[in-house]
């Protein structure tokens, strides 16, 4: 029988409030969906930096015959003595892991794998490109130090260095995590603020009920039990929704960009996302109407 009570007390809630209720749902709804849009950005961002960052290299370029590069004018084209020097330099650093000599053929036929543009390619010839030397370290974040230890080296044209590369791309994808997260922050604190406020209206709405309740006996904790049913489930319905719009966002933009990425986002990711913002969101409500109720409710 109490239990009857309770839920028809959270049914006449919800339905005295209905409006409010689908303000609550949406605005739930709608930030724990940019919430798990953000942490799906966030995992896909750290995904594709673990990848990238291994693949991360330093291009020592070699100066060629009429180099335009200032280190190269005045001193012509590497000889095989320097190439020696330069390679042997190259594996004494501490921060090398492995040194690959690429000539020009080898970079003619590399450019053409990696989908050279065609007008280029009509014109370009293998002892048009410069020899050089693909260095792979052993931690990335040293990428800078080695390629400062390099810097001026006879026979050395130009570095080129995937890290500040990598940097600049992964640096748009950072900003774009967290200006999805606070505008998620904004919307949980709206939501929040509805919450209260709906559970506020509520218990105003039966404060004869509430006071009969108080006359015969009734427990602080049975009397404020539907109020916070109420928002427990208005959140829960939101989270549920957000689910969908994640589920949603999912096939309709990070599964058609997947071609592009070396780590597609997984199912199993996008479910923990999932799981995540339904608690934080039943959460939310839960202690949104338990301190509403502890400060507007007269028990």
């Amino acid at each position: 029988m109490r239990a009857n009570f309770i839920f028809s007390e959270v049914w006449i809630g919800l339905r005295r409030n209905l409006t409010m209720t689908i303000a609550v749902v949406v605005t739930v709804a709608v930030g724990m969906g940019l919430l798990g849009v953000g942490l799906m950005i966030n995992s896909q961002v750290s995904s594709l930096t673990n990848v990238w960052m291994n693949k991360v290299e330093l291009s020592v370029f070699l100066c060629g015959k009429n180099d335009a590069f200032p280190a190269c004018k005045n001193k012509g084209a590497i000889t095989p003595d320097q190439k020696t020097k330069l390679k042997q330099t190259i594996e004494g650093l501490p921060d090398v892991q492995r040194v690959d000599y690429e000539d020009q053929a080898r970079a003619y036929q590399n450019f053409k794998d990696s989908g050279g543009n065609d007008i280029l390619l009509s014109v370009l010839k293998p002892e048009d490109l410069p020899e050089s030397f693909r260095v792979k370290l052993k931690d990335p974040d040293k990428a800078s130090a080695v390629e400062e230890s390099l810097k001026g080296q006879p026979g050395v044209s130009n570095i080129v260095n995937s890290r500040r590369l990598l940097d600049s791309a992964f640096g748009f994808m950072e900003k774009l995590k967290y200006m999805a997260l606070a505008i998620a922050v904004l919307m949980v604190i709206a939501a929040t603020l509805l919450i209260g406020n709906t559970v506020r209206l509520s218990a105003y709405n039966r404060r004869r009920e509430t006071g009969i309740m108080r006359l015969v006996g009734a427990s602080n904790v049975y009397i404020q039990l539907p109020f916070v049913l109420e928002g427990v489930i208005a959140g829960l319905i939101g989270g549920v929704l957000a689910a969908v719009l994640l589920i949603v966002t999912k096939i309709i933009i990070f599964d058609q960009i997947q071609m592009y990425m070396s780590a597609p986002l997984s199912w199993n990711t996008l479910a923990g996302v999932i799981t995540l913002t339904m608690v934080v969101g039943v959460v939310i409500c839960l202690l949104a109407s338990f301190v509403t109720l502890r400060r507007y409710l007269k028990v």
